[in-house]
């Protein structure tokens, strides 16, 4: 992807589903040593007064690692964004963010190939971020491409001969999927192209890949959701 992983605006409008009065520990910044919580719990509640670059790398570092920890990021994320937004109308974290996942972004093959684990956590902080921040209530078109290629890499051959990048790979899509696909439906048309032929050609498949990949093309028929006796079906066989 050519430019920046900017979006362009002066300022970010971000919506969030979920309960805004969220104490530090919601966001699973107790495993932090002591210092590094007293920042990041600063920079929700007073951004301006801290290093907000040095906060940023934290947060995408500690994702890279954390598996559990990427999956909240995105709403960590959101609440500096917001707080500095409202304090100054500042995008210094945002744009700190955004270039850090812009240099993951350009070396995601090379991480994918030292370590599947990190490749995985990747692809789901950026994903936790496209979720959660919005620009006039709207996806980041800066991430969409992103996104896409990311998820496009989980559904090649190889990937999909790992359980563990199927799983990532169908998460992602039961968050976000309904929203790329509004922003870009033809790319999601070559996702889904893609898994189908997998599901259906590709040999090797583990019998859970292929229950996952099953589950994610009846999902996506479905306008985005299961009927019940589908659901009730799906899980009682991941269960198993």
């Amino acid at each position: 992807m050519s430019g920046q992983f900017d979006d362009g605006t002066g300022f970010l409008r971000v919506a969030l589903s979920g309960v805004m009065e969220s104490t530090a520990d919601d966001y699973r910044i107790q495993s932090f040593d002591l210092d590094t919580q007293m920042l990041l719990k600063t920079a929700l509640k007073d951004p301006s007064s801290v290093n907000l670059e040095k906060v940023s790398n934290v947060i995408v570092d500690q994702s890279l690692k954390d598996q559990l920890f990427s999956k909240e990021a995105g709403r960590i994320c959101y609440t500096i964004v917001q707080a500095e937004t409202q304090q100054n109308n500042g995008n210094v974290f945002r744009r700190s963010v955004l270039n850090r996942l812009q240099q993951e972004y350009k070396r995601r093959e090379e991480t994918r190939g030292r370590s599947r684990q990190e490749w995985m956590c990747y692809v789901s902080f950026i994903c936790n971020v496209f979720n959660y921040l919005k620009v006039n209530n709207m996806p980041m078109v800066a991430l969409v491409h992103p996104v896409y290629d990311c998820l496009i890499r989980l559904a090649q051959p190889d990937a999909l001969m790992n359980e563990e990048e199927v799983d990532c790979l169908v998460v992602q899509l039961h968050r976000i999927g309904e929203q790329l696909e509004k922003v870009n439906a033809p790319r999601m048309d070559d996702l889904f192209f893609l898994l189908r032929d997998g599901f259906l050609l590709q040999k090797g498949l583990t019998s859970m890949a292929r229950l996952l990949l099953l589950e994610i093309l009846e999902f996506r028929a479905g306008g985005w959701s299961l009927s019940g006796t589908a659901h009730k079906y799906y899980y009682s066989e991941i269960a198993d």
